[in-house]
C-alpha cells in the first residue's frame, strides 16, 4: 500500500478469504520502528523495553492492561511539528486524541497551542496551566455554560459551527463585556480518503457550515455584523487518518476562494486560515505517513499559491495534529488469558482488555499490529485474532496478525500506535475498569492517569 493507505479495511469475516492475507513476516521478533514508539526495542534477553524499562517490569508494577506512553517520543514529535511550521504559523494539538494534565504541561513546555472540544477538555487544559489565549474551543453543539466558561477564561479563539452558535457566542461575549475572537468552520465538499465516520468535509454530516449554496458566505456576513465577535479566520477540517494531500489542495482552493469573496464584498482580508488536522500515522507496516516537514512544506505552498492566484495576502496558517503527535508514542500492554485454535481458520488469543480500551477496531474496522513482548520466540507463525474479554462477538482488538505458535497464557503482548483515541474513547462496558496511562522516560515510569477502581464505579452508582 502507499500513502493513500488507511485503516478502514474490509469487514472481518467468519472464514478466511482466499489470498486476502499476506505471508507471515520473516522474523516475528522484529519490531517495525514505523509503528512503535521511538525508544521501543527488544533486548538481548528477548524482552521488549521502552524508555529503558522492560515491559515485564511495567506489567509487574502497574498491571495489565495498561497504556504505556513514551514521553520522549511525544515531546520529540511535538517539537518536530512546531519546528516544521515555524514562528509564522500555529500548531494546535488536538486534545480529543488524548488529553491529560501531564500532556497539557508537555505541550506548554514545547510551545504548542491546544485545541479542545468540550467543557471537560477545557477544564483539564486550564487546570494544568495552559494559557487561555493559546486554547481554541471547537465543538458542533457548545452549551451556553461551556461558551461562558471559555469566554470568561479568555480563550484565544472559538470555532463557530452553526448559525445558532454565531448568535450564541456573540450574546455571551456581549453580556460579559468582551469581544471574542472567532473562526467559522466550513464544509468544503471534499471527500477525504478515509472511513465514512471520520470524513468530515462533505456536506452530509454534522460539522460546519456548508460552502455550497452561499451558506458560509451568509455566516461570515452575520459574524462581521455582531459587536461581540471578532472574526479572524476560516476553519476547514476534511477528515482523519489521511495520507493523500490532494484533499487539502482542493480544500485550500475553496477556502481561499471564500476569503477572496469576503474581501470583495466586505473589504476585509481575514488574517488566518486553519486547515485542521487528520494526518495519518502508521498502524501497520503497510501505512506510509508523511513527516511533519513534508506536510508543512506542502500546506504552505498550497495556501501561498492559491492566495497569489487570488491576489490575497497569505494568511497565517494553523494546523491541528493530534493523532500524528500522540498516536505513535504509546502501546497497550496486555496479558494473554486464553489461546483457542480453530482448525482451518485462525487462533483466537484472548487478552485482559478489549473493546473497552480500544473501540476503534469495532467502530472503524481499524487495523493494528501486535507483537509478543515478554520474550522472544523461534516458533512457527500462526494466524491469530486478538480479542478481548467482553461479552460481545465484535470485541476484537487486532483482526488478523501473525504471532508465535507457542504463545501461551501469561505471555505479554503489545499493540502499538494506541496513543490516540484509545484512552479517550475508553468505556466501562461490562463494568470493566479503564486502564492507567503510564509515562516512561529515561528509565523512569510514572502513572499520569491512574487505573480505575471498583470504588470509582460504585461512587457514581447512587443506588
Amino acid at each position: 500500500m502507499s500513502r493513500s493507505a488507511h485503516p478502514a479495511g474490509p469487514r472481518h469475516a467468519d472464514v478466511l478469504p482466499e489470498g486476502h492475507y499476506s505471508a507471515p513476516p520473516a522474523d516475528l521478533n522484529a519490531l517495525d520502528q514505523k509503528v512503535w514508539a521511538q525508544t521501543v526495542s527488544r533486548g538481548d534477553d528477548g524482552v521488549v523495553t521502552v524508555g529503558g524499562i522492560p515491559v515485564s517490569r511495567l506489567a509487574e508494577e502497574f498491571g495489565t492492561p495498561a497504556y504505556v506512553l513514551d514521553e520522549a517520543d511525544f515531546r520529540s514529535r511535538a517539537r518536530a511539528w512546531r519546528t516544521a511550521f515555524g514562528p509564522d504559523a500555529d500548531v494546535f494539538y488536538a486534545g480529543k486524541a488524548f488529553l491529560s494534565r501531564a500532556v497539557v504541561r508537555w505541550l506548554d513546555e514545547e510551545g504548542l497551542n491546544l485545541d479542545v472540544c468540550s467543557g471537560g477538555e477545557l477544564a483539564t487544559a486550564l487546570s494544568a496551566g495552559m494559557p487561555a489565549e493559546r486554547i481554541a474551543f471547537h465543538g458542533n453543539n457548545k452549551s451556553v455554560a461551556e461558551i461562558t466558561r471559555a469566554v470568561e477564561a479568555g480563550v484565544g479563539r472559538i470555532v463557530l459551527d452553526s448559525f445558532q452558535e454565531i448568535v450564541r457566542v456573540a450574546h455571551v461575549a456581549q453580556s460579559l463585556g468582551k469581544r471574542q475572537k472567532v473562526q467559522i468552520r466550513i464544509t468544503v465538499g471534499v471527500e477525504a480518503h478515509t472511513h465514512e465516520f471520520i470524513a468530515t468535509a462533505h456536506e452530509d454530516q454534522k460539522f460546519g457550515i456548508p460552502l455550497a449554496g452561499g451558506q458560509a458566505a451568509e455566516a461570515v456576513r452575520r459574524a462581521l455584523q455582531l459587536d461581540g465577535l471578532e472574526l479572524i479566520g476560516i476553519h476547514s477540517h476534511i477528515g482523519s487518518q489521511i495520507f493523500d494531500m490532494s484533499g487539502f489542495e482542493v480544500a485550500a482552493h475553496r477556502v481561499v476562494g471564500l476569503l477572496k469573496d469576503i474581501r470583495d464584498e466586505h473589504g476585509v482580508e481575514l488574517p488566518e486560515i486553519d486547515l485542521g488536522g487528520g494526518l495519518g500515522i502508521a498502524y501497520t507496516s503497510d501505512d506510509d505517513p508523511r513527516e511533519p516537514h513534508e506536510i508543512a512544506k506542502a500546506l504552505t505552498e498550497i495556501v501561498t499559491r492559491e492566495c497569489e492566484a487570488a491576489r490575497l495576502r497569505t494568511p497565517r496558517i494553523s494546523v491541528e495534529p493530534g493523532r500524528a503527535i500522540v498516536g505513535p508514542t504509546a502501546f497497550t500492554l496486555y496479558e494473554v488469558g486464553t489461546v483457542k485454535p480453530l482448525d482451518g481458520l485462525r487462533t483466537y488469543v484472548s487478552v485482559d482488555g478489549g473493546m473497552s480500551d480500544n473501540i476503534r477496531t469495532a467502530l472503524y474496522d481499524a487495523e493494528y499490529s501486535v507483537a509478543l513482548v515478554s520474550r522472544a520466540s523461534d516458533a512457527e507463525p500462526m494466524l491469530a485474532r486478538v480479542v478481548g474479554k467482553h461479552c460481545e462477538s465484535g470485541d476484537i482488538v487486532v483482526k488478523d496478525a501473525f504471532l508465535p505458535s507457542d504463545l501461551a497464557p501469561g505471555d505479554l503482548i503489545a499493540v502499538p500506535a494506541t496513543g490516540a483515541y484509545c484512552r479517550s474513547m475508553a468505556s466501562n462496558y461490562n463494568h470493566v475498569l479503564r486502564p492507567p496511562v503510564v509515562a516512561v522516560r529515561d528509565g523512569e515510569a510514572r502513572v499520569i492517569v491512574r487505573r480505575e477502581t471498583e470504588e470509582d464505579l460504585l461512587r457514581l452508582d447512587v443506588g
